[in-house]
């Protein structure tokens, strides 16, 4: 299939598509256990996560909380868990132009958009909530990079302007969801960029000031997934549609919404004054083989849409940064957490979540970055802009994670990238090079050899 017709064609031919659709023919009889794969993606729904009650009662039980993007897939979800729980009062927040997601019928639902700073501050200061969970955001990677300056400004600013609002207003604690995408301390790619800043302003609120401020990390979730969204359509297309898978090797983890929605109460339990603790689930069971899972849906349906391997979309890293894991302790945490955080590892609420201490080092470079990020965004919406502006607070902020990086993760991180530096990108190669630069410097203070 992969010889039959090139990737990165936008468009096919018949003759290209009636090859694919024969050998599309022949895998779905040659995976007879695709079915099984799939059967075992979609009971993925089904699962949660055991929850302390008695602790959660004490946090809940009669307060006042906020959800922002409420009435999404995993808002709407926290917003069942919440409400099962009594809170005095449960308010909603969201742009409203999601559809389909159960409400509450005892909750308070409002409109704004968390990028509109003062709508986010009047609104913050009038309710006065006792608990806030941020989970607005711009969740597709793809989309990212297309509407750049909608995702850094809601993803990024809009972040901002919750935990500022919420500081401002002495709200006691703040929980935000962000993305396993951020264990990469650099990427250029939009979405994986925008939260992994979201998650380094939420580091400098924490550390300035008395509010709680934690984070859950989620993976693809079953229950919004963009990928199997676009299966159904493809297979349901009366063999029309064309499967576009990016390759034949991918397998990725998948969780449920239930679980993501507990998993946030549970990094509310995780919460330390003075430090951002970031929770994420221990064991999300075998990646997913995304081919397995296509030939599963399209074999439910009886569909004769064929498979093409289309190569990566903007928006999806084809080849990992090889200094994300360390072997040693990579089989023992969540896959969410890399090497330097892996290293800052400390206790969770729950034996099934591991949570981590998320430190930067001090950078008088980054909050200008900042600064200038949201100058250019209230300037021009123009992507290439947008894009570069975040990128200049990409690397500062990969300076201030390094910085912050326990000496001996950073030793062995050097030690393992530099042998695959012969097929490294010019970007991988750069971030290596600021890996070594910290790992010597930390060696030179310490008085020993550099690497």
């Amino acid at each position: 299939m992969l010889r039959a017709v090139p990737a990165r064609q936008e468009r096919l031919d018949e003759d290209q598509i009636g090859a694919l659709r024969e050998l599309t023919s022949s895998l779905v009889a040659a995976k007879p256990d695709a079915a099984g794969e799939y059967a075992r993606f979609l009971g993925i729904k089904q699962r949660g996560l055991c929850l302390p009650e008695a602790d959660l009662a004490s946090r809940v039980d009669g307060a006042t909380v906020l959800v922002t993007g409420g009435t999404g897939c995993i808002g709407s979800t926290l917003m069942a868990q919440l409400a099962a729980r009594e809170p005095g009062r449960l308010i909603s927040v969201s742009r409203g132009v999601t559809a389909g997601w159960p409400r509450q019928e005892n909750a308070e639902y409002r409109y704004a958009d968390v990028r509109d700073r003062r709508a986010i501050d009047e609104l913050i200061a009038a309710v006065r909530p006792d608990l806030i969970f941020h989970v607005a955001a711009q969740r597709s990677p793809a989309l990212a990079e297309v509407e750049v300056h909608r995702t850094v400004t809601t993803n990024v600013l809009g972040s901002r302007n919750v935990l500022t609002a919420a500081a401002a207003a002495r709200v006691p604690q703040v929980v935000v969801a962000s993305t396993g995408k951020a264990l990469r301390p650099y990427s250029p790619e939009m979405y994986t960029a925008s939260k992994r800043a979201a998650e380094w302003v939420a580091t400098t609120v924490a550390a300035g000031g008395d509010m709680l401020c934690s984070a859950s990390r989620f993976t693809h979730v079953i229950d919004n997934s963009i990928v199997y969204q676009r299966l159904q359509g493809w297979a349901e297309d009366d063999g029309r549609g064309v499967v576009r898978l990016h390759s034949s090797t991918i397998a990725f983890y998948v969780q449920s919404a239930l679980e993501s929605a507990q998993l946030l109460l549970l990094a509310l339990l995780g919460a330390q004054r003075g430090e951002f603790r970031v929770h994420a689930i221990t064991d999300l069971g075998w990646p997913v083989t995304l081919i397995d899972v296509a030939v599963g849906v399209l074999a439910h349906k009886g569909s004769r849409s064929p498979i093409y391997f289309s190569g990566y979309d903007p928006g999806y890293e084809e080849v990992p940064f090889p200094g994300l894991y360390d072997p040693a302790t990579a089989g023992d945490v969540s896959p969410l957490l890399n090497a330097f955080e892996t290293a800052a590892a400390v206790d969770s609420p729950c034996p099934m979540v591991d949570a981590f201490r998320l430190d930067m080092a001090p950078d008088q470079v980054a909050p200008k970055l900042l600064t200038a990020l949201e100058t250019v965004c209230e300037r021009t919406e123009d992507a290439d802009t947008v894009r570069h502006a975040l990128d200049d607070l990409s690397w500062s902020v990969l300076d201030a994670t390094l910085g912050a990086a326990a000496r001996p993760a950073l030793t062995r991180s050097a030690k393992l990238v530099v042998q695959h530096e012969h097929a490294m990108t010019p970007v991988h190669r750069r971030v290596m090079e600021a890996i070594k630069g910290h790992a010597n410097a930390e060696l030179s203070a310490a008085g020993d050899s550099p690497l």
